[in-house]
């Protein structure tokens, strides 16, 4: 009993959710921001974006009831996109930090990531020490931008991650920063033997959620709700495993 009129008070929220959530929602479509060069999170494959958060997303939408549109942007426009109604919700590996809390809200976390160093092996960053004041690539506004502030002042900010790791296997940086499970499909992909992650560099572990405008508590609990369901019933090990054909990546 007390089930059943638990499932109906849900029900109710969600329905009002709609009703209430601004123009996008009464469409009947939900908004997603993202920046589509992050593989295997977000990448462009023909003509639709696709990756782990678009699945994800996908989830998100199919429990409102609604049809997922996407919006590919650069990664530090999604939060302004958040917070002046562009957009509805922002999947793009974001990470759940303090300074960004003070513009957007965000969900439970679907996915425990850390940050990689990648180098060249004809190199001279062969651990943290010579990290330190390395010329280091990052993609702009994302976590590695800021965990290469603790090593050096001589950053080169890119719009994609590719684009830094490019300039690394040209030698006109030192180092690149990105998201560990990014990093090696770029290596993956580039293919360059002269390309490798360090493993000794103990980056803290980051937390990857969905960003939401604040004022939106329904919309906050809806998600969250989805991320339950999606981590009680395997499908979101089943994404992880499609774009992660390791065991441990997925894991």
């Amino acid at each position: 009993m007390h089930r059943n009129l638990s499932k109906a008070v849900v029900m109710l929220a969600l329905a009002a959710l709609v009703l209430t959530a601004g123009t996008a929602f009464a469409a009947g479509t939900l908004t997603m921001g993202t920046n589509a060069e992050f593989p295997p999170f977000e990448y462009v494959e023909g003509d639709a974006v696709v990756g782990v958060d678009a699945e994800i997303a996908a989830e998100i939408a199919k429990d409102l009831g609604l049809e997922l549109v996407i919006e590919n942007m650069a990664f530090d426009s999604v939060i302004p996109a958040l917070v002046s109604g562009q957009i509805d919700i922002g999947v793009a590996a974001m990470t759940v930090k303090p300074e960004r809390l003070n513009s957007v809200d965000f969900s439970k976390t679907y996915y425990n990531a850390r940050q990689a160093c990648i180098v060249r092996k004809d190199g001279g960053v062969t651990d943290g020490e010579t990290l330190y004041g390395a010329a280091i690539g990052v993609q702009n506004g994302t976590t590695g931008d800021y965990a290469a502030e603790e090593y050096s002042e001589t950053i080169e900010r890119y719009a994609k991650a590719l684009d830094a790791v490019l300039e690394l296997a040209g030698g006109k940086l030192d180092a690149v920063i990105v998201d560990a499970p990014v990093a090696q499909n770029i290596i993956d992909a580039l293919g360059d033997d002269n390309l490798i992650l360090l493993d000794n560099i103990a980056f803290e572990d980051e937390f990857y959620a969905v960003a939401i405008p604040k004022g939106k508590p329904e919309l906050v609990e809806s998600i969250n709700q989805t991320i339950d369901r999606i981590t009680q019933d395997g499908t979101l090990d089943a994404i992880l495993l499609k774009y992660f054909p390791a065991t441990e990546e997925a894991e």
